[in-house]
């Protein structure tokens, strides 16, 4: 009896009776898309077919999602900078975790050189903040009202391109995107500067194109949610770890002086 066999004759939560999967059923991450849209790349990561719907293989998942937050864990423990990037509006979560964690994100539309042309599309944010700030403290009303206008659009502009990238100082350590299908420009821009991705992506994506690819349900609200509240803990665990590193080298510095 065939995989595709055995999922469809027996009920999904069958198919993960570990507990340790229950959370990632629970949302729904096991939904890939239809078998007519599998990348052929994507068949270790597929455990059977309900429906012509591919059912995604959450053992893989784990392993994957696991061995990328280990990773992100490191990198954030040395300081280095997290890009959050998803656009749609199931991903909606990305801007909440960017708030809280104050990390940079896209999540209108991203700008083709972001990545590559950085050092341009640095100069156009820090021109942005500061047109904010001269607004804010009242710099623009020695201008007249066709300039104060067009400063303002500049803003809403801006506001609207890299608002959520007003924090980025240097290039990303790493990229956290939300479905690779949909930001293919990202992904080639991470390819050509080799920052390391971790990609949440379906089953009719390229796993080959990121180095970390988490295979999970993107259509879905709460199956991203789940995905990023995995990425906020790692991150979270991480900053943490790096401040008391901070304290006690602080603390042995201070003995070793006095």
């Amino acid at each position: 009896m065939s995989d595709d066999q055995v999922i469809e004759q027996k009920p999904l939560e069958e198919a993960y009776p570990d507990p340790a999967y229950k959370e990632m059923a629970d949302v729904g991450l096991f939904y890939g898309r239809k078998r007519s849209k599998t990348n052929p790349k994507m068949r270790p990561y597929i455990l059977g077919n309900r429906n012509e719907i591919e059912i995604i293989n959450l053992a893989k998942t784990k392993e994957v999602l696991e061995i990328a937050l280990a990773f992100l864990g490191e990198k954030v423990k040395v300081g280095g900078q997290v890009l959050l990037v998803g656009t749609q509006p199931a991903a909606q979560g990305v801007t909440d975790l960017a708030k809280e964690l104050n990390l940079p994100l896209v999540s209108n539309r991203w700008i083709g050189g972001t990545l590559t042309n950085w050092k341009v599309i640095s100069t156009r944010i820090e021109y942005f903040k500061k047109l904010k700030a001269d607004m804010a403290s009242g710099n623009l009303e020695k201008y007249t009202k066709k300039e104060r206008l067009e400063f303002e659009r500049d803003i809403r502009r801006y506001e609207e391109t890299m608002g959520g990238l007003e924090n980025m100082s240097s290039l990303p350590a790493i990229v956290i995107v939300i479905d690779t299908n949909v930001h293919m420009t990202t992904v080639r821009e991470t390819r050509h500067l080799k920052i390391p991705v971790i990609g949440l992506m379906n089953t009719d994506s390229d796993p080959d194109m990121v180095e970390y690819p988490v295979v999970g349900n993107t259509k879905a609200r709460q199956s991203i949610n789940w995905f990023l509240s995995k990425v906020r803990e790692a991150i979270m665990e991480s900053t943490s770890a790096r401040a008391r590193m901070a304290e006690e080298a602080a603390a042995k510095k201070e003995v070793k002086n006095s």
